[in-house]
């Protein structure tokens, strides 16, 4: 009876340590993408590291149960990119707590202020897209994946991203007409 449970145990650590090789060589190939992800999300550092972790630590618990191991690098997206968006979440909800008065910033005609001004519009209008054109634009069009890569992340197909692109550029267009009105001037 020993002998048995003891070659069991040798054979669980044996694929315990092969897992683990595994998803270190994946981690690899795809830590900076879920720091980015969660970057454009967050847009501050700090958070954006920790989001980062927390999903590799995710990512390691329920390793072993991923069917597919070859899209690993999609499935570390939509974790990291749900873990970001639940912190920001949580974030907006704890700062509309303590917030009880916004002081509107003083306008300058200074040009650093008003490209300051328009970044944190466009990131307002980002940020007001339903999550799933969100994810399209910022994969797209901030982190500069094409549509095939984009399609392969999110697991889903091409024609599907194309349009939600495009209806996420028409919602920031008419969104952000401001801007180009100012430009046009």
């Amino acid at each position: 009876m020993h002998e048995y449970t003891d070659r069991l145990a040798g054979s669980v650590a044996a694929v315990n340590a092969e897992l683990e090789r595994e998803f270190e060589a994946r981690l690899v190939e795809s830590s900076t993408l879920a720091f980015r992800i969660a970057f454009s999300v967050l847009r501050h550092r700090q958070d954006a590291e920790e989001v980062a972790q927390e999903a590799f630590v995710k990512a390691y618990r329920r390793f072993a149960q991923l069917r597919d191991r070859d899209r690993f690098r999609a499935w570390l997206v939509r974790m990291t990119w749900r873990l970001a968006i639940d912190r920001q979440r949580n974030d907006r909800r704890r700062a509309a707590r303590e917030r009880h008065h916004e002081i509107a910033p003083v306008p300058t005609a200074s040009d650093e202020v008003l490209a300051r001004e328009r970044a944190d519009r466009l990131w307002c209008a980002i940020d007001a897209l339903p999550d799933k054109l969100r994810v399209v634009i910022v994969l797209a069009n901030i982190e500069e994946h094409d549509i095939a890569a984009v399609a392969r992340l999110l697991g889903l197909p091409p024609g599907t991203i194309k349009s939600r692109l495009f209806l996420a550029r028409q919602r920031l267009k008419e969104q952000l007409q401001w801007i180009l009105d100012d430009t046009t001037r």
